[in-house]
């Protein structure tokens, strides 16, 4: 674990719940890739060459990658906390592209039909494994040996950042399960708070997450001098580098008082 999360309390996620919004995420994903067109398909997202089909594919991949690591030994010993993760996932982004672009390359699903198959196979499939396996077990993930429960958290931060991602490319309407969306929330805010240490700043994203940060005078009591608050969406947006700072304060969906309260500096945190 990096020194600074070793500073940061790590917040706990009950892992039933979180295996619930895993599963429940998942269908969501699976119901709005049954609606779509073919022609839906192939447009654009907002994660460079990407197409929707790359996208539902790499939503398959991230579900499926429970699956594939509970099949393979379980390392050693832990190698990653879960507040490591977040910082860990830069290193690997270029293999995850080309992971997700070698099934199109190769005569993969093209169809609404074929696409939610595969989704459906992944879901059978991690319903067959899942329910058998330890919390506590390893797993190799690409930023290292983890625990399940730690990687199931990352895998609603997939998702939940995915469908968003899947709204704004095919123009849909795909609600998000209420824990899901908690989890991946708070572990980001977590995350900015392991990335800029320090008191000064509060970080609100209600109903979900409240966060200190920023070096400086740490506040006790009463109202906090620098406050930030947003939205959920909004705050993934932020977190993961799809919206810009200036923009959301411009648009205000964010808002921040006091001096210290830009933390456009910090962002994003997971890239």
């Amino acid at each position: 674990m990096s020194p600074a999360a070793r500073k940061t309390r790590t917040r706990r996620y009950d892992p039933a719940r979180t295996r619930a919004a895993v599963t429940a995420q998942f269908a969501h994903v699976r119901e709005a890739v049954r609606g779509l067109s073919a022609e839906q398909l192939a447009l654009p997202t907002r994660l460079g060459g990407w197409t929707v089909r790359e996208l539902v594919a790499h939503l398959a991949m991230a579900v499926g990658s429970v699956v594939r690591l509970l099949e393979e030994p379980a390392p050693a010993r832990q190698e990653t906390a879960l507040l490591d993760w977040p910082f860990a996932t830069a290193p690997t982004a270029s293999g995850i592209d080309d992971d997700t672009r070698a099934p199109a390359a190769t005569g993969g699903p093209d169809t609404p039909q074929g696409l939610a198959a595969l989704l459906a196979r992944a879901a059978d499939r991690l319903a067959g494994i899942l329910p058998e396996a330890p919390d506590d077990r390893l797993v190799a993930s690409r930023a290292g040996a983890m625990r399940l429960d730690d990687y199931l958290v990352t895998r609603c931060v997939e998702l939940v950042v995915h469908t968003d991602d899947l709204a704004a490319a095919t123009g849909t309407e795909i609600p998000y399960d209420r824990q899901a969306l908690a989890t991946a929330t708070r572990l980001l805010a977590d995350a900015l708070a392991v990335k800029a240490p320090g008191g000064s700043v509060e970080v609100r994203v209600p109903p979900f997450a409240v966060v200190q940060c920023v070096a400086g005078p740490k506040h006790t009591r009463g109202t906090p001098p620098n406050v930030v608050e947003t939205d959920p969406l909004t705050w993934l947006r932020l977190a993961t580098g799809r919206a810009v700072w200036a923009g959301e304060l411009a648009a205000a969906t964010v808002t921040a008082s006091g001096e210290r309260a830009d933390i456009g500096d910090q962002l994003p945190v997971l890239t």
